[in-house]
């Protein structure tokens, strides 16, 4: 503890979050860019924040073409090319890093194919939102670890409980 109050995140006990490393400024989404957020980099003061990107961990390139999850509940790109196995393979090295880490849940990237966590885009690359959630927040739920998007953590929800 620095403060004697609040746990300082190279603590070793500092309890660790699963967080898309698009939103703690990494260039890794589609367009080869980062979706930084404020209320998400600021975890770091209470928590050990575990950076992950599960369609580069899937094998996907940076940058890469627009996807979206099918009614069929496949992932494809914009071009039609099916990416459903990358995104199942980001998604086992998300729930293998939450593991490693211990974490107590996750933060991931609203309304994207891997991360979304509340709905997704409808698979017709028309914008249109349905509910539903990304493969790899899937996974992390089907593993026991809650999760929430940064919009959830904009609006003071924290997974674990914590606020």
């Amino acid at each position: 503890m620095v403060d004697g109050t609040r746990p300082d995140p190279a603590d070793r006990g500092s309890p660790a979050l699963l967080v898309s490393a698009c939103l703690l400024g990494r260039l890794c989404n589609h367009r080869g860019g980062a979706s930084p957020r404020p209320a998400v980099e600021a975890l770091a003061d209470g928590f050990r924040l575990v950076p992950v990107c599960p369609e580069v961990d899937g094998g996907l390139p940076v940058p890469r073409p627009a996807a979206e999850i099918t009614a069929d509940g496949n992932v494809r790109t914009v071009d039609g090319d099916d990416v459903t196995a990358q995104y199942r393979a980001g998604a086992e090295v998300a729930v293998s890093l939450a593991r490693t880490n211990d974490v107590v849940g996750a933060v991931l990237k609203a309304r994207s194919p891997s991360c979304g966590s509340a709905e997704v885009y409808d698979g017709t690359f028309t914008r249109e939102l349905v509910p539903g959630e990304g493969l790899t927040a899937k996974a992390l739920r089907a593993a026991g670890y809650e999760v929430m998007s940064e919009e959830d953590v904009s609006e003071g929800r924290i997974p674990g409980g914590a606020s």
